[in-house]
Order: C-alpha cells, then structure tokens, then sequence
C-alpha cells in the first residue's frame, strides 16, 4: 500500500522590506508581490497610507512605528514578534519606510532572526535622501557642485546630546542629507558654520517627499532654522545641506510649489 507524500514544510522566515519613501510606484517588483502575497504585516509609522492600501484585505496588519520620544512597540517588543510570527508558519513582511539597512533598524533585526534560527531576507527600498531630494529637483551630486554625499541622522536618545564629526560634515564640496534632523538643526546649523562652513550655504527641507502631501522650502545654512520654524514643517522631514540646493527651483519637476516654494526664504 502505497503513503500519501508527506507535505512539504517550509522554514519560517521573514522579509524584511523596504517600502521607499511614500510613493507606491517607487516599490520594487519584488517588494510589491511580497506585500501582497502577506499573511501578516508588520509595519512602520513612516510607511504612506498609499502603499498601505496593496496590503491584501485578509492580511493581518501589526503597527510597530515609532517617533521622537514616542515607542508605540519597543524593539525588543518587535524582534520577538517577528521570531513568533515566524514560527507560526505565516508568511511575514516587515515593512519599513525608505530602506531597511538606513537607518531603519533592519540589521538588528535579521541579526536578532538569525541568533533564534529564523531565515530572513532582505528586500532594498529607496532610501528618502535619494527619493525625496529627486521628487524636490535637488541633485545629490553635480559636476562642479558636489562630489560625493554624506548622510546622518539627527535623532539622539532621551537626554542625550547630538555628537557628530562636525569638522568633517563641513565640506562645501559635499552634500549632506539629515535623516530626523527637525529637533535638533539649530545645533546642526551652528556647529556646521562654527566648523567653517560658509552660513550661506544653500539648505532646503522637503516633508513627506514624494507623495501627494509634499511640501519643500530652501533657505540658507544660517537661516534654516528659523525658516522651518515659520513654514511649520513637521516629521517625516529630511534636512539637505549643499550647494546642489541652488538647482531646485530650475529642476523641481513633480510637486507643483506653492506659498511653499523652493526660493531662498529671508
């Protein structure tokens, strides 16, 4: 007599994956047939309602977002719910806004998958300082202009103090990008001129780039403070700092600009 053959069981994994930005056509392939082949949704605050919406409707949706000196999950919260989804046999995505491995926490998670023995892989998405500044007209490089970028971020712990390589960060001839910069920038703006970069080096900020809800403003290095202070720009914010600003108003091509334009404020 003849045995049935066995079911072939999979090992419980993981997809870490990168949603880009906010704009859903800027998904890769494979990110996109992820997320809608999903059991279960782990997801962060800065992925857009837009992408949201190819979540299948049976999918069931964890919310794990975090923001400045608000945790709705902890990490440790988020790692041991990924190993137990995991190991229920449903088929994960964890989806982060931009791209998993900046600054978006995505190797201390598969590291924290691999020590339980959980497969995991990762799926790249566009990072905001390459989607936003492009839906801006702001070139991260430009002949004559910039030669290379750097990118940090300006989000620190509770009580602790922002502690960056100022001395390097003052280079006219690069562009600098700041992730969650909005808290901290009249620090950032201060100890970049104090480390002799010019205070008239062109700065703009872009909140929610690439989406529908887009808004940009530039100004100068010295003056960016007190100009996101007057427009009230708000989180998801990226800070650009670099001569490659002064082309925005010649190439901002997706987000028509209004009282909010991308004219040197002052």
């Amino acid at each position: 007599m003849s045995q049935a053959p066995e079911k072939e069981t999979k090992s419980p994994c993981v997809s870490l994956v990168g949603a880009g930005p906010g704009d859903p056509d800027l998904l890769t392939v494979k990110a996109l047939r992820l997320i809608q082949s999903a059991d279960v949704v782990v997801y962060d605050r800065l992925v857009s309602d837009e992408i949201m919406e190819l979540i299948p409707a049976g999918a069931t949706r964890i919310f794990a977002g975090k923001a400045a000196l608000h945790h709705h999950m902890k990490q440790g919260d988020i790692n041991e719910t990924l190993v137990n989804l995991a190991r229920s046999g449903r088929r994960v995505v964890r989806l982060k806004g931009g791209d998993p491995f900046i600054f978006g926490r995505g190797s201390e998670e598969a590291m924290y998958l691999a020590e339980h023995g959980i497969c995991f892989e990762i799926v790249p998405g566009i990072t905001a300082s390459a989607g936003c500044t492009a839906y801006a007209g702001i070139p991260l490089t430009h002949r004559g202009l910039s030669t290379g970028v750097r990118i940090v971020t300006g989000h620190v712990r509770e009580g602790e103090e922002l502690d960056l390589d100022w001395q390097g960060l003052a280079d006219p001839n690069t562009t600098l990008v700041v992730y969650m910069g909005l808290t901290n920038v009249a620090r950032i703006s201060r100890e970049l001129i104090a480390h002799g970069l010019p205070p008239e080096t062109p700065a703009a900020a872009v909140q929610s780039g690439t989406t529908p809800r887009q808004r940009a403003a530039a100004s100068t290095l010295a003056e960016l403070p007190e100009m996101l202070e007057r427009e009230q720009f708000k989180a998801p914010s990226l800070l650009v700092i670099g001569k490659v600003v002064s082309l925005a108003n010649t190439l901002a091509w997706k987000i028509p600009q209004s009282s909010c334009d991308m004219e040197a404020h002052g």
